[in-house]
């Protein structure tokens, strides 16, 4: 199931954000001009309703008001949409103007409201001020929406008249609903070409992303020292090329380490393997005593516990590497310890004439197999170099939070370019002298191999420790720092 594409999604999104916005802003804007447009008209009646009250004020009597009655009704008459009618106090129609086509029948109804269009209207008092909230709203008689005021106004000669003034509606909401569907086309208008335009730029954003993934593309095993280039992506994506030229980096030395790892492997286990058939040839190539067919197998079966010990060391490795290897973690006397693995190479150191030394106090937690197998490593390289008549000295302490063991021995320094590979597989600073049978080598001892100091660097990472080593006139130092 392939995945949603990023671009229609942020596109989309865009959209439905347009969208979002567009009705809000657009209701905002449609209740703004729904509210402007009814106080501006509701404003205009009110004044329209005060200016009526006064000009009957300054009529004598109900007689006046019929032969002012265009003076009276010019206040409306700027306003097609308004409309004016006046009742004498018998509730008879005096003056009316625009009344059929906005109000449809109207009449006054006791002393204190208006009948119209079946609705009853309250007269604002001759003594109560007009304002909006005197307006009432209601719809005539053919359904038209009508909003106005009805009051009363009292003649020169104390008589009172009832005055309607009202306005319809409709152009009104007309203007509105066409303001709102213009609204929505636009607002749809806007979202799709927001949506198009938004899909484009982001597809034209995602070029470097697409860019990125074709340069990635070329990397293959024989070419893995390709590189994406971090000068020509945008700033946001200098973090992933640079993560991927990492890995990319790490994916090059691993495969050129298991190149290096595969060939020192096969040439390790050619050796070996060249000694038992040329000797064994050579002894099938005329008869031979027994005492040198018994030589003959002793050689062998030394040439194939050589291949057994690096059989064992490279599944060791192999093992130490996956992640659920397990530790058995204990406390221990380090220096105790020392003191066992000493014992076990006595013989070897005697026999080169060497002497072993161990000093320091520290209590340690780590794995115990391990740690022996680490020292045993170094202790048995030390031996091998360690000139006739000196001491090979171990030695554990306790520093703040850590316990430093250090293997040292006296003899031909390391050299520096040496020392930075020391702990690679396979590595060896003399491999003639490694390899030679006169070099002096404890039977068994992992460190023929090639792998001896892998080993130690492994198990030091197993322990989230560090191991290094230094070199100079006085002797060689292996340092093992276990947290």
């Amino acid at each position: 199931m392939r995945g949603r594409s990023i671009t229609a999604t942020l596109a989309l999104a865009f959209g439905a954000t347009t969208l979002a916005v567009f009705v809000l802003v657009g209701n905002f804007l449609y209740r703004a001009l729904e509210r402007e447009v009814s106080s501006q008209d509701d404003m205009s009646i009110v004044l329209a309703a005060r200016h009526a009250r006064r000009l009957a004020a300054e009529i004598e009597t109900t007689a006046g008001i019929r032969e002012h009655g265009d003076r009276i009704t010019s206040i409306v008459l700027g306003n097609p949409g308004m409309s004016m009618e006046v009742f004498d106090p018998d509730g008879q129609l005096a003056i009316e103007h625009n009344v059929v086509s906005t109000l449809g029948t109207a009449m006054p109804v006791g002393d204190s409201s208006i009948l119209s269009a079946g609705r009853s209207i309250a007269r604002v008092p001759e003594t109560a001020r007009i304002t909006e909230a005197s307006i009432a709203g209601w719809t005539n008689g053919t359904g038209s929406p009508i909003r106005g005021i009805a009051t009363d106004a009292k003649l020169r000669d104390g008589e009172m008249v009832s005055i309607l003034i009202a306005r319809n509606m409709s152009d009104r909401y007309a203007l509105l609903d066409h303001y709102r569907d213009t609204l929505k086309i636009c607002g749809i208008i806007g979202v799709i070409l927001t949506t198009v335009l938004s899909y484009l730029l982001i597809r034209a954003a995602m070029r470097p992303v697409r860019d990125i993934a074709a340069s990635a593309s070329e990397v293959t095993v024989n070419r893995l020292n390709t590189r994406i280039a971090v000068a020509s992506v945008p700033r946001e994506l200098e973090t992933l090329v640079t993560t991927l030229n990492a890995m990319l980096e790490r994916m090059d030395h691993g495969f050129k380490q298991m190149s290096r790892f595969t060939a020192d492997l096969a040439h390790d286990m050619r050796t070996p393997l060249s000694n038992m058939r040329g000797a064994t040839e050579v002894a099938l190539a005329r008869p031979r005593s027994a005492d040198e067919y018994e030589a003959l197998l002793a050689s062998n079966l030394e040439e194939c516990e050589r291949l057994s010990r690096m059989i064992e060391n490279v599944l060791f490795l192999a093992r130490a590497e996956h992640p659920q290897f397990v530790k058995h973690m204990r406390v221990f006397d380090a220096v105790q310890e020392l003191t066992h693995i000493g014992e076990y190479f006595e013989g070897v150191a005697e026999d080169a004439d060497v002497r072993i030394r161990v000093t320091g106090s520290a209590m340690l937690t780590a794995d115990l197999e391990l740690f022996r197998r680490a020292v045993s490593n170094l202790l048995a390289n030390a031996l091998r170099y360690t000139p006739c008549g000196k001491e090979v000295v171990l030695d554990a302490h306790q520093i703040d939070d850590r316990v430093r063991v250090t293997v040292s021995n006296e003899g031909e320094p390391i050299a520096p370019e040496h020392l930075e590979r020391i702990f690679d597989r396979f590595y060896r600073v003399d491999p003639s002298r490694s390899s030679s049978p006169s070099s002096r080598s404890q039977q068994g001892s992992p460190g023929s191999t090639g792998l001896g100091l892998a080993i130690v660097r492994t198990i030091m990472e197993l322990h989230g420790g560090t191991v290094h080593a230094d070199s100079d006139a006085s002797g060689t130092r292996f340092v093992l720092v276990f947290p």
